[in-house]
């Protein structure tokens, strides 16, 4: 087969800047015929679960990364045979993953010809052609490699295999070997790759031998030691997304949770968070709750409290719209939105996201009512896309449903305020003269003091809490 046959098909950018994604699941092997628009996996990004299409017509020839690896985005994760190529493709799996021997390798034209391009890494001439394994091992074994490689990209490798030779000195003038997360290590830590005696199969660049590098820039270093035995490394569909180290358990911060953090750092450093409180009475808006779930015209649809919570801040931004904007550093300007982009924050399998309801502004209740069921349902199923994530306006984090009174919640990045919305619960309360059960709750309002001022903040909450107490509002302010 050519190099020309064969397709690479890279880690696309499915979001937005994004720069990584994690493959959750593959649905094709090699071997497996594939048609343009047929989707081969699904991958997670730092925000969403994807599934990806193919762009061309083929026969799978090699996956490159097994499940619960995390990509950058740009790398080649699938070959296909197309064209000409394909026919030779087709051969049992068990051929399209074995490695040709070296031998075999020097009689016969080269089997691959492709570049893979690590993003920040560029294309080194001297390995472009992959390299195989020794022995020329059954599928296997190409299976418990392909596992070893799953669990050094995570970082946590078993010990390099014993081998009879000791390791083989770096080649002057080559690109030393190494995958990408261990070239962020060494950057990291400061070595020179081209320094370091690689112990890994094939002359790869170990973590260890990062490590082992560092080690010895501070010390002597001390007799080599014999290798540990070897360790079976867990089959790729069944790589750890966390462990144990005897007392402790841990969590690789990574997709929903990586992005999370970072945001939520970002925000909390560079805006400055004032927040306000307000405790309602909110029992005309769930007696009004429940006459809608009664209307022929919300049947199917999602009726709840928090729809009329949604209602009550558009009524409320559309009374102060400078409430809903955002602050370019870049161009040291205000820009306020004249359109509402209103964010859910939504408690998912995968962590916390925040999906929005485009041009919410514009949607009558019962087109708002039906948006927020799409929304939290999408969610649940883990199927919300980059694009609904993306140019929030405000934003709704309802802690109530966990039984919390109220927070003081982090505004979402690019955002001027955001409503936490507390427990709905029966209280004492001084109705009509008279302390009488009501159902009542308390609302939160954070935002940024750079562009809100305290007047401001406070309007948007009270005209919130108005719309609540007194239901009828969302027609008379309409």
């Amino acid at each position: 087969m050519t190099d020309s046959s064969v397709r690479e098909f890279k880690m696309p950018d499915v979001g937005e800047g994004l720069t990584e994604a994690e493959i959750l699941k593959w649905y094709v092997q090699p071997g497996d015929t594939v048609t343009d628009g047929q989707v081969v996996c699904e991958v997670e990004t730092a925000k969403a679960a994807v599934e990806l299409p193919i762009p061309y017509d083929g026969v799978v020839r090699e996956l490159h990364f097994p499940e619960g690896t995390t990509v950058d985005v740009g790398t080649s994760i699938i070959a296909v045979a197309v064209g000409d190529g394909a026919a030779a493709a087709a051969e049992p799996a068990q051929e399209a993953v074995a490695d040709t021997p070296a031998t075999a390798e020097a009689e016969e034209p080269k089997p691959e010809g492709r570049q893979p391009v690590l993003v920040g890494y560029g294309v080194a001439t001297s390995s472009t052609r992959r390299r195989p394994r020794k022995g020329g091992q059954a599928p296997a074994g190409a299976q418990e490699a392909s596992a070893a490689v799953q669990a050094e990209l995570n970082g946590h490798g078993p010990a390099e295999p014993a081998a009879p030779a000791a390791p083989a000195a770096p080649v002057t003038g080559d690109r030393p070997l190494a995958k990408p997360p261990v070239r962020k290590l060494a950057k990291d830590l400061g070595v020179d790759l081209t320094t370091v005696v690689p112990s890994g199969p094939d002359g790869i660049i170990t973590r260890e031998d990062v490590h082992a590098a560092v080690t010895a820039r501070s010390a002597t270093p001390e007799p080599q030691a014999a290798p540990a035995p070897v360790t079976p490394a867990p089959s790729p569909a069944a790589a750890p997304t966390s462990y144990d180290t005897g007392r402790e358990t841990r969590v690789p911060v990574k997709g929903v949770r990586k992005a999370t953090a970072a945001a939520m750092v970002g925000s909390a450093f560079t805006a400055p968070h004032v927040t306000e409180f307000v405790t309602v009475d909110v029992t005309r808006t769930m007696k009004l709750v429940e006459e809608l779930k009664q209307d022929k015209e919300y049947a199917g649809l999602r009726v709840n409290p928090l729809l009329l919570i949604a209602k009550a801040l558009l009524v409320a931004i559309r009374r102060n719209p400078d409430i809903n904007a955002s602050w370019d550093e870049a161009a040291q300007e205000i820009v306020v939105k004249h359109y509402v982009n209103l964010g859910i924050a939504a408690a998912t399998p995968r962590g916390l996201i925040v999906p929005n309801i485009k041009d919410a502004h514009a949607q009558t209740l019962p087109q708002l009512a039906g948006s927020l069921g799409e929304l939290v349902s999408t969610a649940r199923e883990g199927k919300t896309s980059p694009a609904a994530m993306q140019g929030g306006t405000v934003t709704i984090t309802n802690v109530g449903v966990f039984g919390v009174d109220t927070g003081t919640p982090i505004l979402n990045p690019g955002e001027s305020a955001i409503l936490a919305v507390g427990a709905i619960k029966l209280q004492p309360w001084v109705h009509k003269g008279k302390v009488k059960p009501r159902q009542v709750t308390t609302l939160a309002l954070s935002f940024d003091h750079r562009l809100v001022d305290g007047e401001l903040g406070s309007k948007v909450l009270a005209d919130v809490a108005a719309v609540l107490e007194q239901p009828k509002r969302l027609i008379s302010w309409a």
